[in-house]
């Protein structure tokens, strides 16, 4: 007799694909009511699970249970008609499309033969409006901010009247803190409702804070599961590993001062729509072999500096020096020949081409060198090439010409830093390396920067995360409403003082002189 604590039980879950067993025998109480988080590194087979619970995929074998029924999902449809929504980790929008037609998007109500949209957009302000984000419901989906898009992607679930399950997989990766706190007040009034959700994330500190019940994956087997009143990250970090991992602690005596920079950025401006700045003259350099940290909140400017350096900001202002002489920045291609390379923060959105293999993604950024004949590739040039990066930096893959989408989350990232590599670059553009990835792949990451930052590429990181910003910075600069608010070197990389730093602009503005701000908040 089924559990009545339990809304869908699965039992001995096994799920093959070429090359890869992604789920062994997994089984899984989904309990009523309660957060129930799923953990484990990338690779252990918690989004495969949730997207047999979700009808997108089907088990090669083992059985599913709702109650003393046995449920087959043949896909999401059939899925939802048991009351069961799934957020995805990337986001699943239309962007020509505006808010109020996303949130109904295959849930449109009718007025006789046509669409009534007075109540998609009554409903779409009514959900937005709970998730305190009252954003135009006529509004173009593409025109905003990823956080944004985040909370239209929740608001298409929570429209549902019938939903009994709602599958949240790295719901606040690109969420605000103030935003997370939302979700969260949001989730605690569906779970005492009655509803259970099933929240996938890498970050541990929220999973203590909003979970319920803790699942543990590892390598495609189930591990343990526990109450979360009665375990500790310590606990899940154990278990999800098979062994403690700690970021990996750059420890090197180097003399910067006597390092001739590779990089100056002077007074480097990006002027805001309506006035003002999304940076506002920054100014900085980066050393040879050198790993610089871009730390701030939400909104800081991080991104836009490395989109201006890059070419896609061309409207920016300011100095671009490399090796002692001015760059003159016109756009990508031309700066990837002076010697850049950008990871991006969204790696399926620009880093990745989900339609080709995991060859073609890494070789993808060079290819012109690889020609011969002038049409043609070399492919036996590309294949070693390809084969040598994947051995470097320890791509997890069994097969290269197997589609990108057949890797997990540390691994795709491993092939967008693969392809920047390839290019034999100078400087290293790094944003958010580690975002969507576990703890086992973060290490690995930064093993990477290590490696090539010991081979004397210089590299600078944008991070959101402090343990990381601390451990992998020899140097890091706080960005605050598009101000550098704070330097540090060394041993003055503390947490504290990254954050007091970061809300230096919320309150003050330095005056700007055009000149360098030097503006180094570690005394307090």
């Amino acid at each position: 007799m089924s559990n009545p604590d339990v809304f869908l039980h699965a039992e001995k879950i096994k799920k093959v694909y070429p090359g890869t067993l992604a789920l062994d025998d997994v089984s899984f109480d989904l309990l009523k009511g309660k957060v129930n988080v799923l953990i484990g590194e990338n690779g252990a087979g918690k989004s495969t699970l949730m997207k047999m619970i979700a009808g997108i995929e089907q088990p090669t074998s083992g059985a599913m249970y709702i109650g003393d029924e046995e449920v087959h999902f043949k896909d999401t449809t059939d899925a939802r008609k048991k009351g069961i929504g799934i957020i995805h980790q990337e986001l699943s929008l239309f962007p020509n499309l505006n808010v109020y037609q996303n949130i109904y998007m295959n849930k449109e109500k009718t007025k006789g033969f046509v669409l009534d949209n007075a109540k998609h957009i009554e409903g779409a302000k009514r959900v937005l409006e709970r998730l305190q984000h009252p954003i135009d419901p006529n509004e173009r989906v593409g025109g905003l901010r990823v956080g944004q898009q985040q909370m239209i992607e929740i608001a298409r679930n929570l429209v549902d009247d019938d939903l009994k399950v709602l599958i949240m997989d790295e719901p606040t990766s690109s969420l605000s803190e103030q935003e997370v706190q939302i979700l969260f007040k949001i989730m605690r009034e569906l779970t005492a409702e009655g509803l259970s959700i099933v929240y996938i994330s890498h970050r541990l500190e929220e999973i203590m804070e909003i979970g319920d019940h803790v699942t543990v994956l590892r390598d495609g087997k189930y591990v343990a599961d526990a109450d979360v009143k009665d375990i500790s990250i310590p606990w899940i970090v154990e278990r999800m590993t098979g062994g403690k991992k700690n970021y990996p602690k750059r420890d090197r005596e180097v003399d910067w001062s006597q390092i001739e920079p590779v990089l100056q950025v002077k007074d480097l401006c990006l002027p805001k729509p309506g006035g003002g700045y999304l940076v506002d003259h920054v100014s900085f350099e980066l050393k040879k072999g050198e790993v610089l940290g871009i730390y701030g909140l939400l909104g800081a400017g991080r991104s836009e500096v490395f989109e201006c350096i890059m070419g896609v900001r061309p409207e920016h202002t300011g100095t671009i020096v490399k090796n002692g002489k001015p760059v003159e920045v016109k756009n990508i291609p031309q700066m990837i020949d002076e010697g850049f390379a950008l990871i991006p923060e969204d790696r399926q959105a620009m880093g990745l081409v989900q339609t080709l293999s995991v060859e073609k993604n890494t070789s993808l950024s060079v290819l012109k060198r690889y020609r011969k004949g002038g049409i043609f590739i070399d492919e036996k040039r590309e294949d070693e090439m390809v084969d040598k990066e994947i051995k470097d930096i320890r791509i997890k893959v069994a097969n290269k010409k197997l589609p990108i989408l057949s890797l997990s989350g540390g691994n795709q990232q491993k092939v967008v830093i693969g392809k920047g590599i390839l290019t034999e670059p100078q400087i290293l553009l790094m944003d958010e390396p580690s975002r969507g990835i576990d703890i086992g792949a973060k290490t690995e990451v930064f093993e990477i920067i290590n490696k090539y930052a010991q081979e004397g590429l210089s590299i600078i990181v944008i991070s959101s995360e402090l343990e990381e910003i601390v451990a992998i910075a020899d140097r890091v600069i706080v960005l605050s409403n598009g101000i550098k608010t704070g330097e540090f070197f060394g041993d003055e990389i503390q947490k504290d003082a990254l954050v007091l730093a970061s809300y230096k602009g919320h309150h003050a503005r330095p005056a700007n002189t055009g000149e360098e701000q030097e503006v180094v908040e570690n005394e307090e």
